[in-house]
């Protein structure tokens, strides 16, 4: 087993899809993902898993029923399992997640916008 670090910001000029996370490690069943949001996402829930969003540049909205959570470059919050959350960005933003490898991006909602089948980078 080869150990390396690995370059977030590099992994990030790879790709310039929206809302189409890339798996950049794994450990203890829990993958870190990298993706680029831009615009409105689904609001949705994950009945069995916490979600980690951590921005690395930019910034992110997270709609909740109650209020919007507001998060810039350096910033990340735990959305705890079976809250209904509405990620946007109005502006390119780019995040880490960090999350069970069962968790689907659209949790109990599946649309145009459900990716299963990650590409690792």
């Amino acid at each position: 087993m080869e150990i390396s670090k690995v370059n977030l910001l590099s992994k990030l000029k790879t790709f310039n899809e929206y809302w189409t996370p890339k798996i950049v490690g794994e450990l203890n069943n829990q993958l870190v993902k990298i993706a680029k949001f831009k615009g409105e996402f689904v609001m949705h829930k994950h009945e069995q898993e916490d979600e980690l969003f951590y921005v690395i540049e930019g910034k992110l909205f997270i709609e909740l029923t109650n209020k919007t959570l507001e998060l810039n470059s350096g910033e990340f919050v735990i959305i705890p399992k079976g809250v209904e959350h509405k990620p946007y960005a109005p502006e390119e933003v780019s995040v880490l997640l960090f999350e069970p490898a069962t968790t689907l991006n659209t949790g109990n909602t599946k649309n145009d916008l459900t990716v299963s089948n990650l590409d690792k980078i």
